[in-house]
């Protein structure tokens, strides 16, 4: 049996500002520190892409989200989780908070998302502002982890075989508000292959 100081640590993590302090796979490197959307990058490597919304609801924010978008301590936001599918198969679970403060003239289109993609909403907007990535490796204890091999339970896939996964984070800002938009890898992610370029 685990004592309360080991589950704590397996809530927990702590976010790097460099991909290599996660000591990650190399092939997910590129995954983990590319630019731009991912909803487009992830368009490039499959022929079908989508957005399934899982719930977008109040919630309480984890731990280590709130001082990074301006909370004293943990509490209440607007969260939203999808799985973003590649030729149907889950390959990354999106997990989103904006502080309850944050009106709509903030965040116009957030409440009404649906399944459309977020990160196509941001890169779409020129006052929205992106910050620095953050990443992490994340244990099977860890919420994000366990909501992430949830979803995937209920979509009847394979059960995650990995004791960790990798993530990252990014705080965005547009007005006074702010989001922060966290992105675990699914191990489904390394399976994928360029279809075609911007370029093209």
């Amino acid at each position: 049996m685990s004592s309360p100081s080991r589950g704590a640590s397996l809530r927990q993590t702590q976010w790097q500002p460099h991909v290599l302090a996660l000591n990650a796979p190399p092939s997910l490197r590129p995954w983990l520190t590319a630019g731009g959307s991912l909803t487009a990058r992830l368009k490039d490597h499959s022929q079908t892409f989508r957005v399934q919304c899982l719930h977008q609801r109040v919630a309480r924010c984890l731990s280590d989200e709130a001082a990074v978008i301006g909370l004293h301590r943990p509490g209440r936001v607007w969260e939203r989780e999808v799985l973003l599918r590649c030729d149907n198969r889950p390959v990354v679970f999106a997990h989103t908070v904006v502080p309850m403060s944050a009106t709509a003239a903030d965040w116009p289109l957030f409440s009404a998302l649906g399944e459309r993609s977020l990160g196509t909403t941001l890169f779409g907007d020129p006052q929205v502002r992106r910050g620095v990535l953050e990443f992490a490796r994340l244990r099977e204890g860890h919420p994000l982890a366990q909501r992430a091999a949830a979803a995937l339970f209920r979509e009847n896939e394979a059960p995650l075989q990995e004791r960790i996964l990798y993530a990252r984070r990014c705080l965005y800002r547009r007005r006074r508000g702010t989001l922060l938009v966290t992105e675990v890898f699914l191990p489904a992610v390394l399976d994928l292959k360029q279809q075609r370029s911007h370029n093209e």
